[in-house]
């Protein structure tokens, strides 16, 4: 029986795994926390719970696949719900447009403030579709490290249709010139780490994804992903080493050969990291020429989040919240050239309690408020000062928002950091996603899911192919997955 290590325990690694053992491999998954989960980590309280990390959840089919291929219902695992208000977008106007599924009415909500947006939005929607199909069929179904993928002519053909040196704001402006609905819209970009203002065209595809499939919740919060995956994962004899630190990847004759631990050594035929692959590169492989190459990446943007329990509910909010400033170009300007923290950045909010008030204990709210922010530099450097002051900003702000008394109203409150993603997570600079997708080749040519130096070493998640969000990183250790097999000349199930 062949022998995997997968390195941390977040939902990429624990796809794989899940993959793999079904498969007959023999897995041990080295997790340096005490909980799996990666990035995705539930904070609970008496009287209220969060999720840290990804809220909103598309693409509802590649979890179901996931365990449909090991002959198991998802149903008996998760409980998914769907969010019929989708996003409630508040703009700096006073407008608000919640943007679902249902197409008239967001129609009807960009007519009041511009008729010209509305009458082009089914067409924009329309394209972003084509998009998306294009990617499900090119990128979220194989990977792409070798170059025989690469130069396929399928592939070539289909990618100059999605218009790869066109950005992101190019394409929005031929279709909208509000800047309600250029922000509306631009948010995507975010999703990947990255500004709506240089990111690619193709990112348009976020909009199919909660246009036209529609936004989910999963009941009891997003963290139930990782539970049932980790639940899965057992049921199949994968071992689970948590409170298990990596000192070191062994590499012998250019082959990883197992990892070394805090809890001892661990041989293994394939390794594969649910890691920062660059983070991977600079801490386990310091002689690998990619070391060279990260200094030139952009990494991509990282995140200040406050998690707010509080004793009151708010009318005008939703599930999934966004409140736009009137100048939204600038929160990038200063994330991604000045490297610095957005004076007045876009403000998320998830308000899952909405959906399920057993979250929050009764009349309260569990508010999780996320703000895009740099990465880590010389530029930004985190302290407690800063924290307050980005925190009363926000307070601020929002009581300016119609949030009536909220300072007096929080009785749980806890601050994180890009400082304590890094710390937390391993992410290079605290990001995110890895390095953005600002730029035409980090877009398209993300860090291999096989090292091309070093045979029998594999990466998953949000820093490699496909790219970040619970259904990507999912999709990154099921291919990751697929590709050993392969070549093990297993029958796929």
């Amino acid at each position: 029986m062949k022998k995997v290590v997968v390195i941390g325990a977040g939902i990429g690694g624990l796809a794989c795994a899940i993959r793999l053992a079904y498969h007959g491999f023999s897995v041990t998954i080295v997790e340096k926390e005490s909980r799996s989960g990666g990035k995705l980590q539930p904070v609970d309280t008496a009287d209220y719970q969060f999720d840290l990390g990804p809220s909103t959840v598309t693409m509802q089919h590649v979890f179901a696949d996931l365990f449909t291929a090991c002959d198991r219902r998802i149903e008996d695992y998760l409980t998914f719900y769907p969010i019929k208000d989708g996003t409630r977008n508040f703009f700096a106007d006073g407008n608000i447009v919640d943007y679902s599924t249902d197409v008239d009415r967001v129609e009807e909500q960009i007519a009041v403030f511009s008729q010209h947006d509305a009458t082009n939005y089914r067409a924009f929607l329309e394209k972003s579709s084509s998009f998306y199909q294009i990617a499900e069929r090119q990128f979220f179904s194989q990977l792409m490290y070798a170059w025989k993928v690469k130069l396929s002519p399928h592939l070539l053909f289909d990618f100059v249709r999605i218009k790869p040196f066109t950005s992101y704001q190019k394409l929005l402006r031929s279709y909208f010139n509000h800047p309600n609905t250029l922000a509306m819209f631009g948010r995507y970009a975010t999703y990947v780490g990255s500004s709506p203002y240089h990111a690619p065209a193709i990112f348009s595809m976020m909009t199919h994804l909660e246009g036209k499939q529609g936004v989910y919740g999963i009941k009891g919060g997003t963290y139930a992903i990782v539970s049932a995956l980790e639940r899965l994962a057992l049921e199949l004899n994968v071992t689970i080493k948590k409170n298990t630190t990596v000192k070191k990847i062994n590499i012998n004759n250019k082959k990883a050969v197992g990892v070394q631990t805090n809890n001892g050594e661990f041989s293994a035929d394939e390794v594969i990291a649910n890691v920062d692959a660059l983070t991977v590169y600079q801490q386990w492989l310091k002689d690998h020429p990619m070391n060279q190459k990260i200094t030139k990446k952009e990494p991509s943007l990282s995140g200040m989040t406050l998690l707010l329990g509080i004793k009151q509910q708010y009318q005008q909010l939703r599930h999934h919240n966004i409140f736009f400033p009137d100048d939204y170009k600038r929160e990038f300007d200063a994330i991604f050239k000045d490297k610095k923290m957005p004076v007045d950045p876009a403000i998320y909010i998830c308000n899952s309690s909405y959906s399920e008030p057993s979250r929050a204990k009764v009349g309260g709210s569990n508010l999780f408020v996320l703000l895009n922010a740099p990465s880590l530099s010389k530029n930004t450097m985190w302290s407690s000062n800063m924290n307050e002051t980005v925190r009363n900003q926000v307070l601020n702000r929002l009581e300016r928002n119609g949030f009536t008394n909220l300072e007096d109203s929080i009785e749980y409150e806890e601050i994180m950091t890009p400082d304590d993603i890094k710390r937390r997570t391993g992410a290079y600079q605290g990001t995110i996603y890895g390095m953005s997708s600002n730029r035409f080749k980090q877009a398209f040519f993300r860090v291999p899911n096989k090292d091309t130096h070093i045979e029998h070493l594999y990466f998953v998640g949000g820093s490699t192919h496909p790219g970040g969000g619970t259904p990507m990183v999912t999709l990154s250790g099921s291919l990751v997955a697929d590709d050993i097999i392969d070549r093990y000349k297993i029958q796929r199930s």
